[in-house]
């Protein structure tokens, strides 16, 4: 009988203040496994909670540290039938270096204009302007 509980998973929208011009920038992820651009995200481990499984996985794909801010939308869809939750929190990157790894090859700074084009899925797409919101709302990075 197969496995009909949700996939539970974490990540963050990193950004950064942009080191270049006004306003911030977005950190995507390349996952050469499915060749696609996204944020730094993953399955939870057994009894993890969802705001430590973001943590850590933002550290395993990036190589940075965060901070938390705000909770943004919870994205569920289907990978084949089983349903998939991905809890995502906005986070603002506060030190670290990326090295490649056998998850993630690249990890791209963009603006969040850049981004919608290069994110690969648009229920990602729609998380760059929730962030934009959240951080205009709390006056950080912007």
């Amino acid at each position: 009988m197969p496995d009909t509980a949700p996939i539970r998973a974490a990540g963050c929208v990193l950004w950064r203040r942009s080191p270049s011009h006004s306003g911030v920038e977005l950190a995507l992820v390349h996952r050469p496994k499915w060749d696609d651009w996204s944020y730094p995200k993953g399955k939870l481990k057994p009894r993890e909670n969802a705001r430590d499984g973001a943590l850590r996985e933002v550290l395993e794909e990036t190589g940075m540290t965060c901070e938390l801010g705000p909770e943004l939308p919870t994205v569920r869809y289907l990978v084949g039938t089983r349903p998939k939750v991905v809890h995502y929190w906005s986070a603002e990157a506060t030190g670290g270096g990326f090295l490649p790894n056998k998850e993630v090859d690249r990890l791209l700074w963009t603006t969040p204009e850049a981004a919608r084009d290069i994110l690969t899925q648009p229920r990602d797409k729609e998380l760059v302007g929730v962030l934009l919101s959240v951080l205009r709302v709390s006056g950080r990075g912007l």
